[in-house]
């Protein structure tokens, strides 16, 4: 499923010819493979019975999610996948062409490396000529070339770019211009021009930096770009469909062009599904969307038999060569979770065969993948897992005793038992990679796959649909931690209403999580600290079904995606408590400084009208860094506007000028479910249309949090949504993905809060 098959059917063809295909089920093969390899076992065997799926999946080289996961059901598909054709060629045919970006810094000058790969049937060596030219950037030359037979051959040139030519960079989303240039190449032999091939060409550089930090042990782990260092905030993608043919370009665009209005500028293409599709590495060149890309191995040991390894070079060299020229690529990792599998020994393998495992692990992961990596691309970092401690783990022998050491390299992060709002909890690492809490989609999301005895959450359907096991009571318990389960006599209303809860709590936790990875960014506490990427669990969906995501499975946004725009906006103040303080730190993306100051104001729950403000003086923001801009003792503050935790909330944003910089942001005291004086709104809603912009205005008679707009099966999304309403009026805008109408929004809109749904339309 990964890799590049070719035939020579030359002395098979006849004047009449048929291809005749036979499949061997996948699910028979990766189980006879397993027993076949009967030295010693290859754990797992099969997933936990919660998933519903099937075993041996790390015997056969295909999506590891097709068997079953946590969040997807076991569907594991066989069959011809991508194209098929018959090529016919007399001297040779081009199979691979790459361009990838050089910059030399004492001469401060870009080059381009341009390989190309060749299938050459001739049996002589033949000699030709490659001219490479980029117009827009003046600059063509010509080069001699020489090809010896077989599949394997290539020839390698760099282009030197004309002097004056003036280079605009491709940088990440939010950085900067993400500008290709136009390059095309032919292939002349024998004075006949063979092969013409055009491509785009972008011009970066990517270095991973790991050196010592002052103040504390271990190494730092971040990115820079073009020279620049970079802070990471994105999340990680699974394959966005069960059955991949339905992975359309528009479901591509819908899911990446949400990944950027979020505010993100990254993702981690997860190691237990594909490699994606080539639109999908050309959307991310476009958008700017850096990509995390590991190789498609995860929380499992693997074989390491001679036929395994070599399919898993021709695998590695084919992604490699397929993939390398796209800029936004800018690490290869190993694996997804397997070095900590085998430092934490999740598979219970006895002490005594360790070693086996470990050698194992080397040969895979080291000897064969690495080695491979580092023939074929040398323009962007490998490391060999996800967690991994970098370059502490190779000194470690590639293994380290502790992957999760927040003190090196990258770091997965999951607890289901503990606060989620309690940042005291989270650990402080370089880099966040993973973490996560599940929530349900939406009601509309999971009517299409359900009937109406399915709608509670004691039904066989959604315990069918929760792969995660004991998931269910997890959430809710997290649920209610700070919330009341609904209570509802409609059982229909107590579903939605369980539903909506899901999403908020989901909400609330990763925003906690990732406003503290964020903000621990320019400062080191007790040796911890210098975290430079945050990559929440997960982006999208692979079915209606409970999950971690922040998209559901059809493209509609929880209220996590909602959240995200916010907690990963370019400017930033986010509050938390510390030793009974309030303490707002400001947060900045932007390469320049800053002067701001910071607006805080304290509401009572049952008052639109602020009971006291406070604005700082002026201060300055560093460009890329966070820094405490505000700190005032807790009760101090709520004396002084005259409050208690139960009855009040604070709200506060950046101003720039007396504009406002980025978005309002919001610390909660206490629990909601202890908030007594917060009351039911009422909120009138009216939907109109002008210029094909549709716009919905809201009247609320009180401060309402999570207020959340549905309009159902209609496709698009607000401007805002999951708000805390602290104002009467707010008008959003709705974005459609195909045509709709006013009267249908106006119908299918509904409005709910904590208190249940509240909508007067008119």
């Amino acid at each position: 499923m990964f890799r590049r098959y070719t035939f020579d059917s030359t002395d098979v063809i006849k004047e009449r010819n048929y291809i005749e295909v036979r499949f061997v089920s996948a699910v028979l093969y990766a189980a006879e493979r397993n027993a076949a390899h009967s030295q010693y076992s290859v754990p797992p065997d099969c997933p936990p019975p919660q998933q519903n799926g099937e075993c041996h999946v790390n015997f056969i080289r295909k999506e590891q999610s097709s068997f079953s996961w946590d969040w997807g059901p076991s569907f594991p598909t066989q069959g011809i996948w991508k194209d098929i054709r018959i090529e016919m060629y007399e001297i040779c045919h081009l199979t691979y062409l790459t361009a990838t970006s050089v910059y030399d810094e004492t001469r401060q000058r870009w080059s381009v490396e341009i390989e190309s790969f060749y299938d050459v049937v001739s049996s002589q060596l033949i000699k030709g000529e490659l001219t490479a030219s980029i117009p827009s950037l003046h600059t063509h030359q010509t080069y001699k070339i020489g090809l010896g037979k077989g599949e394997y051959s290539r020839s390698k040139v760099r282009l030197n770019l004309n002097q004056n030519a003036s280079v605009d960079p491709w940088w990440p989303h939010g950085h900067g211009n993400q500008t290709g240039y136009n390059m095309m190449v032919t292939v002349t032999i024998g004075g006949e021009r063979l092969i013409e091939k055009s491509s785009t060409v972008y011009f970066r550089t990517v270095e991973l930096i790991q050196e010592p930090v002052p103040g504390s042990p271990g190494l730092s782990f971040y990115f820079k770009i073009n020279g620049l260092p970079i802070f990471i905030k994105g999340s990680n993608w699974i394959p966005a469909d069960a059955f991949l043919e339905r992975v359309t370009f528009d479901v591509l665009q819908n899911l990446l062009q949400s990944t950027v209005d979020a505010n993100m500028n990254a993702l981690r293409v997860w190691g237990g599904g594909v490699y994606e599709q080539d639109a999908f590495y050309e959307l991310c060149d476009k958008l700017g969307i850096m990509i995390w890309q590991d190789f498609m191995f995860a929380c499992a040991l693997y074989p390491t038999d001679k036929s395994f390894l070599a399919s898993v070079e021709e695998e590695i060299i084919h992604q490699v060569r397929r993939l390398k020229s796209h800029p936004s690529i800018i690490i290869w990792s190993g694996n997804n979770e397997n070095e900590a599998a085998l430092a934490t020994n999740w598979f219970h393998v006895s002490l005594s065969n360790i070693s086996l495992y470990l050698d194992d692990y080397v040969q895979l992961y080291v000897s064969t993948i690495r080695e491979t990596v580092l023939k074929e691309d040398r323009n962007r970092p490998y490391i060999t897992s996800s967690p991994t401690n970098g370059k502490e783990s190779i000194q470690e022998h590639w293994v380290a005793r502790n992957p999760y050491d927040v003190h090196y390299g990258d770091v997965h992060y999951y607890s289901y038992d503990t606060d989620c709002w309690d940042w005291t909890y989270f650990p402080k690492p370089r880099f966040a990679s993973e973490y996560g809490f599940q929530s349900w989609p939406s009601f509309s999301t999971l009517e299409k796959v359900s009937a109406a005895e399915d709608w509670s959450f004691n039904s066989s359907f959604v315990d069918h649909r929760q792969h995660q096991v004991a998931g269910n009571k997890l959430l809710l318990n997290q649920i209610q931690l700070h919330f009341q389960l609904p209570q509802a006599e409609d059982p229909l209303e107590n579903f939605k209403s369980t539903i909506y809860l899901s999403q908020v709590m989901q909400a609330e936790c990763i925003k906690a999580q990732t406003e503290f990875y964020r903000r621990s960014q320019s400062e080191v506490v007790d040796g911890q600290g210098l975290t430079m990427g945050t990559l929440y669990w997960q982006l999208n969906d692979i079915w209606q079904a409970p999950s971690w995501a922040s998209i559901e499975y059809g493209g509609k946004w929880k209220m996590l995606h909602y959240f995200a725009r916010n907690f990963f906006a370019p400017v930033l103040p986010v509050a938390f408590e510390d030793d009974g303080s309030l303490i707002i730190y400001g947060i900045s993306d932007l390469s320049m400084d800053l002067q701001l100051v910071l607006q805080v104001r304290v509401y009572q729950w049952s008052s639109l009208e602020p009971v006291c403000a406070h604005t700082t003086e002026p201060f300055t923001l560093k460009g890329s860094s966070a820094a405490p801009v505000y700190k005032a003792v807790t009760a101090t503050l709520l004396q002084r506007c005259s409050c208690s935790r139960d009855r009040c909330v604070v709200a506060f944003h950046l101003e720039d000028q007396g504009q406002q910089r980025g978005p309002v942001n919001y610390h909660l005291l206490t629990s909601l479910k202890d908030a007594h004086t917060l009351r039911a709104p009422h909120i009138n809603a009216s939907v109109s249309e002008h210029g094909g912009v549709y716009s919905v205005s809201l009247h609320s008679s009180s401060i309402a949090p999570y207020v959340w707009l549905d309009v159902g099966n209609i496709p698009g999304r607000f401007s805002d949504n999951a708000f805390l309403m602290l104002q009467h009026n707010k008008v959003l805008t709705f974005l459609p993905r195909r045509p709709t109408s006013t009267s249908l929004l106006q119908a299918a809109l509904t409005i709910r809060t904590l208190h249940g749904s509240t909508l007067t339309t008119h």
